[in-house]
């Protein structure tokens, strides 16, 4: 049995990610993408004219999959996706602020 090989790219400023790409990795289409944007769980770097134009970087790969889980396992939808992310962003903002002054309890 041979080996399978995969190519792996580093993203970031250096390498952000085409919108055609972010759907694939979602196994979603480039509309999805769109409405990602509309509702402002991720955000276009680099605007142009067209969404298939549009690049993205790590961070928002990272949204974007957590909104496809959410769609997936809990089935919800797109607006109510973005709340639970931007709540689960704050409390974790929280609790590092917490953990700086020494005052987050054990869990």
């Amino acid at each position: 049995m041979a080996n399978p090989s995969f190519d792996a790219t580093t993203l970031g400023a250096s390498h952000p990610l085409a919108a055609p790409e972010l759907a694939h990795a979602c196994g979603a289409e480039i509309e999805w993408v769109v409405q990602l944007v509309e509702v402002g769980i991720v955000e276009v770097r680099a605007p142009a004219e067209h969404p298939e134009d549009w690049c993205f970087h790590s961070a928002d790969l990272q949204c974007a999959l957590a909104a496809r889980r959410l769609e997936r396992d809990f089935g919800v939808g797109l607006d109510a996706a973005a709340l639970i992310l931007d709540l689960e962003h704050e409390v974790r903002r929280l609790k590092a602020v917490l953990r700086a002054r020494g005052l987050e309890r054990e869990a």
